[in-house]
């Protein structure tokens, strides 16, 4: 924990949740919102979600009948609500201090007849990480639905955000020879209308099949500490009126353009949906 975030200093004493990203690499917090929060979240997620797909470039595929969708902070209602949540902004400022980046907002759509991912990490791991076993970067995601063990919920092997070795394709996919021991560990998570996850994105996980007719959409909040380098993969901006009605301690952490107007999101064809493509 930083020195200048210690539990005195934070809105929320978070070091048990810290513990738990650095032990088993995802922790979370149970009813941080109320159902009616997560309904409009999921009232404004489908709507981004029907935007981008009619217009090219708009969501990109993580394998058969999933797909990633990037937005900007003014498309979500609840955007203020979730980045100056208490426990939010204490877990962020405890592992990453409190210069801490607000660098993206999406959504994942695991849709009927999503498929096993393969097992992988979001992205390659930072040389601090690898050097000084220190984390720079958090995922938190939102459930916009009640999961069921037929709606392909999320699935992490704890402890593997420390895996590493050469024969990682591209810094993110480990080789099937691993797959064993990821399924030994493989922990899945049902989390609830209302409540948060947060996760390196380093841990070794994957989405599983959705069996069920209903879709599983989950919002994304990337957030970096000053020498990660993820912002430089999106593409967040907002309005200058949006900016101006902002809490000032928000736009201390948000880390992108003010523009006069929004031009929507072209989602980026990384290499991890290319390969999420032949899973």
């Amino acid at each position: 924990m930083h020195p200048d975030t210690t539990p005195s200093a934070l809105d929320v004493d978070v070091t048990a949740d810290v513990e738990a990203l650095y032990s088993d690499g995802i922790t979370a917090r149970k009813g941080a919102f109320g159902v009616d929060w997560a309904d409009r979240l999921r009232e404004d997620v489908d709507a981004a979600f029907e935007e981008a797909l009619s217009r090219p470039g708009g969501a990109v595929g993580r394998g058969p009948h999933r797909y990633y969708v990037e937005i900007h902070p003014e498309q979500i209602r609840g955007f203020v609500d979730l980045v100056d949540h208490p426990w939010v902004r204490s877990v962020c400022a405890a592992v990453l201090g409190p210069d801490y980046r607000i660098v993206e907002i999406g959504f994942d759509v695991p849709l009927e007849g999503a498929v096993n991912q393969p097992w992988h990490r979001d992205f390659p791991m930072p040389e601090e990480t690898r050097a000084e076993r220190r984390l720079t970067s958090l995922a938190f995601n939102v459930t916009t639905v009640d999961t069921t063990d037929d709606m392909g919920p999320f699935e992490i092997a704890p402890g593997t955000q420390w895996d590493d070795g050469p024969e990682f394709e591209h810094g993110m996919f480990p080789p099937k020879a691993h797959y064993g021991r990821y399924a030994e560990r493989a922990v899945r998570k049902y989390p609830q209308r209302g409540d948060i996850s947060v996760r390196t994105a380093l841990t070794i996980h994957r989405g599983t099949t959705n069996r069920s007719r209903l879709s599983r959409p989950v919002l994304v909040l990337g957030v970096d500490g000053p020498e990660a380098d993820n912002g430089e993969r999106h593409d967040l901006a907002v309005t200058h009126g949006f900016w101006e009605r902002l809490p000032e301690r928000v736009r201390r952490h948000l880390d992108c353009p003010v523009v006069d107007e929004l031009v929507p999101v072209t989602q980026k064809h990384t290499i991890e949906g290319l390969v999420m493509g032949d899973a």
